[in-house]
């Protein structure tokens, strides 16, 4: 495949990535040895000015964690209806703790307070009790789609009033920190646990982190052990994590910058238009007035050499990241205007 824009999670890590990785430090992580995994764990309760975090496998992993260890069997919690936990993390809400979701109609992915203050329940013993709040940004079925730091405040506050804990879902956080400018402890002060993930944009091979305080990540420890997510000389991935924090982040930049390129490229064929504008790394693609599916789409792109992924019918979405250059931006472009042109 010339340009692969299925999603960024097919970075793959760089050669100075993976002599770091090959020359970590390493112990048994089980025991809490391992200085690289400490190392990391600190870079990023640091970065997110939380009291502690944990290194965990994936983003899925980070999310059941965060949500098990401040909730109850029973429990309902609120979030956006395309929210990651709900639609992609195999239904793990409901097996791993044993909650309800209270799921919200946002506009791309993002809600506001006044649809959370419509939803919650009074105490009441014929109601599942709500407990946390659950938030993406950005967001993934919203195409890349960045909460407004001023709403999330507002929604803190309501959460404060009642007594809900709040949990970001950051897997791309810091593409929304490059692209405003806001600090990653800024959004991360008004949520109790934030996760951040490591395999996508910033090209880490696996791995996320969940950061929040120190008794709620010691909760998130067990849990971590109990599911299998213990492991041991895990300081060969961690050097990735820790290298990819220290070199990979101001780069996103160059990611939102080929989204837009692409966006602007594509639009510019007589019958593609764009779902939305592009606001981090994703471009969201509308063929609804080409005359074929958007799978039909993705399986002519793939046949030219262009990796792309269908969200539906009629969109199709395309990721830039770091292993995504100007010259695979360029010849996806070219695909379009040859293929619809």
């Amino acid at each position: 495949m010339k340009v692969d824009l299925r999603s960024d999670t097919f970075t793959k890590p760089s050669q100075a990535m993976r002599e770091a990785m090959a020359w970590a430090e390493v112990g048994d992580d089980v025991y809490g040895e391992d200085p690289t995994v400490n190392e990391l764990q600190r870079r990023v309760a640091e970065l997110l000015g939380k009291e502690t975090a944990l290194f965990v496998s994936s983003g899925t992993m980070a999310n059941q964690l965060a949500i098990r260890s401040q909730t109850h069997h029973g429990d309902e919690i609120v979030m956006e209806r395309t929210s990651h936990p709900f639609n992609y993390e195999s239904g793990g809400l409901a097996a791993i703790s044993g909650v309800q979701m209270n799921l919200i109609d946002g506009d791309r992915g993002r809600i506001r307070r006044e649809d959370i203050e419509d939803v919650v329940h009074p105490s009441n013993h014929h109601y599942a009790p709500t407990s946390l709040i659950s938030i993406e940004n950005t967001t993934n079925r919203g195409g890349g789609a960045i909460y407004d730091l001023d709403e999330i405040a507002r929604i803190r506050e309501f959460a404060l009033e009642h007594s809900l804990k709040m949990h970001l879902d950051g897997a791309r956080l810091l593409n929304a920190c490059v692209e405003t400018a806001i600090a990653p402890s800024g959004y991360a002060a008004h949520f109790d646990t934030v996760s951040i993930c490591l395999s996508k944009g910033l090209g880490a091979p696996v791995g996320s982190v969940l950061a929040g305080p120190a008794e709620t990540m010691d909760k998130a420890h067990r849990f971590r052990k109990m599911l299998g997510g213990g492991m041991r000389q895990a300081g060969i991935i961690a050097a990735a994590g820790v290298y990819a924090l220290e070199n990979n982040v101001d780069r996103l930049k160059d990611d939102h910058r080929r989204a837009r390129r692409l966006a602007e490229g594509v639009s510019a064929v007589g019958s593609i238009k764009m779902q939305w504008p592009v606001d981090t790394n994703f471009a969201m693609i509308d063929v609804s007035e080409a005359g074929v599916t958007a799978p039909d789409v993705m399986s002519m792109l793939h046949a030219e050499g262009v990796g792309i992924s269908p969200v539906s019918q009629t969109v199709l979405r395309a990721v830039t990241h770091l292993d995504v250059d100007d010259e695979g931006i360029e010849y996806a472009i070219a695909v379009f205007e040859k293929l619809f042109g």
